[in-house]
């Protein structure tokens, strides 16, 4: 039995960050339908059908399509919305709105109903119906700014981990279970509403080099401060086979772990000190690591990482993505994972990063084609055979 059994919930999403927190209830027991828009032009081959369904943040979900812009669409789906626990949309806000789906329209039919809608900038402020993306809200929040080398004129892009993933995804599923917390206590459900801008300003402001901006006025600037890999302690280095290897001792015991294995303990002297929270390192500093980046360049990655992590040092492997499927910890883990498809076989995928003790999530199905369940979720509505085909013949369904 998951946590989440008997929770059912709508989702209305189009781009993978907007469909992850249904996905991370779903893995662990909701009932979640996605709607989709109906298509006839969509692809059919074995290509788009093997990508569909290894879609990481639609597994666990059943599928109907349904035509929102028409009345009927809206009308089945406010049916839908009476009894559903959740709604997770990420639209621009007006939107929903305009598809008779808005969150005062669905509180009125169902006063129990957590509403969550992730959107760019929130649901109101100036900047409420601008489009964005990932990167620039990782600029409008600082963050872009203090990616990259220092000597750098322009910061590095990131994957869009940052604002799309950690920001709002996660920040949505978290606000999905408080929202489903508090309605216990109240009987009463409530609007989610989550801004990729806000849910990344927020994960910045916990970083160490943003810690005493606001009490001192120190600004963090890019490559600058302990973590910002200009120091000999939190740097990466290239390896005799060419590959490279992650070394994070910021602490002084894990450094002086490191200078010993490497022969050269008379470099602890340059573990982290307090004055470096937003300075970068100076030169004997930059030196000391060009000497370690020598040292370094004498073995070969794995050689080194045995070695390292035995003297009790943090240290990691730069893995590429086939590497990473192959360690040991991440199988252990049940990190990568297969879900079973009734005519596709084996489908591999990431797994679940939240362990429960005693209702684990599962992955119980691989993620649904578009549409796959439709006539399904019509019958179990009460429409008759007859009302389902009319559908189908306007095109509300597909």
């Amino acid at each position: 039995m998951g946590v989440m059994d008997g929770i059912k919930i709508l989702e209305l999403a189009r781009v993978p960050p907007a469909e992850m927190p249904a996905m991370m209830l779903a893995d662990m027991g909701a009932d979640v339908l996605k709607i989709d828009s109906p298509d006839p032009e969509k692809p059919t081959g074995e290509e788009w059908v093997r990508r569909t369904i290894h879609s990481f943040t639609n597994r666990n979900k059943r599928s109907m399509t349904l035509n929102m812009k028409a009345p009927e669409g809206q009308a089945i789906f406010r049916k839908l919305a009476t009894t559903a626990d959740v709604i997770v949309e990420g639209f621009r806000p007006g939107v929903m709105k305009r598809l008779g789906a808005d969150y005062e329209t669905i509180r009125a039919l169902n006063p129990r109903i957590v509403y969550c809608s992730l959107s760019g900038f929130g649901q109101d402020g100036p900047y409420r119906d601008y489009p964005a993306h990932d990167m620039n809200y990782l600029s409008l929040a600082g963050v872009l700014n203090l990616i990259g080398d220092a000597g750098s004129k322009k910061p590095v892009i990131p994957l869009n981990l940052v604002a799309d993933y950690a920001g709002a995804s996660l920040h949505g599923a978290l606000g999905i279970v408080l929202a489903l917390f508090g309605r216990e206590r109240t009987g009463r459900g409530q609007h989610v509403d989550v801004s990729y801008l806000d849910t990344t300003l927020s994960l910045l402001a916990a970083t160490p080099n943003m810690r005493f901006f606001f009490s001192d006025g120190w600004a963090p600037r890019r490559g600058e401060g302990f973590l910002g890999g200009s120091y000999p302690y939190y740097a990466i280095y290239e390896t005799r086979d060419g590959k490279l290897l992650t070394i994070g001792c910021t602490e002084p015991w894990l450094w002086a772990n490191f200078c010993r294995a490497i022969g050269r303990p008379d470099f602890e002297r340059f573990a982290r000190q307090p004055d470096q929270l937003v300075r970068a390192a100076n030169r004997e500093e930059q030196a000391a690591r060009e000497e370690i980046e020598q040292i370094i360049r004498t073995r070969d990655r794995d050689d080194w990482y045995e070695r390292l992590v035995k003297a009790d040092v943090c240290v990691g492997k730069v893995y590429d993505v086939e590497e990473m499927t192959r360690d040991p910890q991440i199988n252990h883990r049940q990190m990568i994972v297969d879900a079973q498809h009734p005519t596709h076989g084996r489908v591999r995928q990431v797994g679940i990063a939240i362990k429960l003790s005693e209702t684990p999530g599962t992955v119980r199905s691989a993620a649904p084609l578009p549409g796959e369940h439709t006539d399904l979720v019509l019958k179990d509505l009460g429409l008759s055979a007859g009302d389902i085909a009319a559908l189908h013949e306007k095109k509300v369904v597909e």
